[in-house]
């Protein structure tokens, strides 16, 4: 009953008599379950079905500590740790959650036989717990993923060097895939009011990974005129990396694989366009040797479209499949920033073009608050747009995940928890209808 007054008062507009609700002692969530991490075995990754593998299930509310919160969770979104979670690749995250539950008493609360995925969220938080002060019941939040105990030294600079950083929803139990999430209280960032929940959820974890590995000191630290290397251009990581090269002044080079994908690029203001299925590009000859020639062809394509220009930045994500066609690609003096690697984590590349032309590799992880901060806020202010295609209900989480995981969607899926359907929680409808089209951009894709 308790949560129908929750989702009643957050409808209704008037969420400040939300922290005199009492939580419920249990809620729905999309789990996965630890007697069922083997099931997959023998199986290709493509063959592995995430909809066997997710599961809607009641959960208790787990306890709330120290500087965290809980939150009813209206809507969330798919990463592609989700996928990984789902299909136990490249391994079972129950074994993070057993680490996690021996560091701590409190800890030991994420060690259960079951996990609820999910790293993004936006919703209304119910409790805080002690020495919270910043936020209140009541206030509508998004969630970046970064969860951090700040205890070592390390992380004081650069809260991603911490030896305990963990990614919610992924390396942590009570994520966003849910009817309530439990977060610490700094991973909390205001929720823009011309979005609908939806959209505020989906943003999150790609938009924050983008900034900090395009546009952050810690990156590639991306300056006006610089050309950019953006591959999967019109998915859920390249479609923040694309909007964020054009609104931060550089130029770049969209990498897709079809003339749908290429249409979305150049919507966004991309000029400079590949569709590497067209060109047939075909950088492994077999699985174990690369073809250079390929590498070549790949990079006149690029100086044919640039005026003779090569690569300041590469916008890696893919691994194995590219990797060596980036470090060829990138100018002398270049910098390949990667994450994700989502075709394989096993990369190869000839050294002699990244050593003898002094180029970098930067390895870039999600982004610590400032920069995910930093990266909602830039949502916040209209420079930058959800890239939400379509939205599932809850229960079909499963279904979900496997047009991430079989790449059959264009920028984010989302999924509605609390919200009984699409477009609630505008609360600046003059700035939504002034930006709708660049909202809607990728709808329906």
């Amino acid at each position: 009953m308790s949560m129908n007054q929750i989702l009643d008062a957050i409808l209704s507009g008037d969420t400040s008599g939300i922290g005199s609700i009492e939580v419920p002692k249990s809620y729905e969530a999309i789990v996965v379950r630890e007697d069922e991490q083997n099931m997959f075995d023998g199986l290709a990754s493509w063959d592995k079905d995430p909809r066997q593998s997710l599961h809607l299930q009641e959960v208790d509310t787990p306890e709330l500590g120290p500087g965290e919160a809980q939150i009813a969770v209206m809507a969330s979104s798919v990463n592609y740790n989700t996928v990984w979670t789902s299909i136990f690749e490249p391994m079972s995250t129950f074994g993070f959650l057993k680490r996690y539950g021996r560091t701590s008493d409190l800890a030991k609360r994420h060690d259960l036989p079951y996990h609820i995925v999910g790293s993004d969220l936006a919703g209304v938080i119910l409790r805080v717990g002690p020495g919270v002060s910043k936020w209140k019941p009541g206030d509508e939040v998004v969630a970046h993923c970064l969860s951090v105990e700040l205890e070592d030294p390390q992380g004081h600079d650069d809260t991603m060097l911490d030896p305990q950083q963990r990614i919610w929803g992924f390396e942590t139990n009570f994520g966003g895939l849910a009817q309530i999430a439990l977060v610490k209280s700094n991973q909390l960032m205001p929720k823009p009011k011309h979005l609908s929940w939806e959209e505020a959820a989906s943003p999150g974890l790609v938009n924050s990974t983008a900034y900090r590995q395009l546009v952050s000191k810690n990156g590639a630290n991306m300056k006006q005129g610089d050309v950019v290397l953006i591959w999967g251009a019109s998915g859920g990581l390249g479609s923040y990396a694309t909007q964020m090269a054009l609104n931060g002044g550089a130029i770049p080079v969209c990498v897709v694989s079809s003339p749908d994908k290429a249409d979305i690029c150049r919507s966004m203001g991309a000029e400079l366009v590949i569709d590497r299925k067209a060109e047939g590009y075909k950088f492994w000859k077999d699985e174990h040797t690369q073809d250079p020639n390929e590498w070549k062809r790949f990079g006149s394509k690029i100086r044919e479209l640039t005026g003779g220009e090569d690569i300041d930045v590469v916008f890696e994500h893919p691994g194995r499949e590219t990797f060596g066609a980036s470090v060829y690609v990138t100018k002398r003096g270049g910098t390949i920033t990667t994450c994700a690697s989502t075709s394989g984590f096993m990369h190869e590349f000839d050294n002699r073009y990244l050593w003898m032309n002094l180029k970098r590799i930067v390895g870039s992880h999600f982004a610590n608050y400032r920069e995910a901060w930093e990266a909602n806020r830039l949502i916040e202010k209209g420079l930058i747009h959800p890239t939400l295609s379509k939205v599932y209900p809850l229960a079909e989480t499963g279904q979900a995940a496997l047009d991430v995981h079989q790449n059959l969607h264009q920028g984010k899926v989302g999924v509605l928890c609390l919200a009984p359907e699409e477009g609630l929680g505008v609360s600046d409808q003059e700035k939504r209808d002034a930006l709708l089209p660049k909202i809607n951009r990728f709808r329906n894709l």
